[in-house]
């Protein structure tokens, strides 16, 4: 994995989510999987919304990247993202 600084993406899902929106915001995060970019993913046990591990430059560059996340276009969940600092 990159030597990039590492951000948490946090998902809580809103009351309405589109069923489309879930799909694609997982065809995203293969992508990002596949370009070396997402470290960790996963649902929330209760259904509640999600998380993944990004490794980008700065707090900029991972605000951009979970932009084109479908989670995030279709308004369907609340998203925040924070520097993490794994020991």
């Amino acid at each position: 994995m990159s030597h990039k600084p590492v951000y948490l993406v946090l998902l809580k899902r809103r009351p309405v989510v589109d069923p489309a929106a879930i799909e694609a915001h997982r065809a995203f995060l293969e992508a990002l999987r596949a370009q070396g970019v997402l470290e960790r993913s996963g649902p929330f046990a209760d259904k509640s919304g999600g998380a993944y591990l990004i490794h980008a430059d700065d707090l900029a560059a991972a605000q951009a990247i979970v932009d084109r996340d479908p989670a995030s276009t279709s308004g369907g969940w609340d998203i925040t993202i924070h520097e993490w600092q794994a020991r």
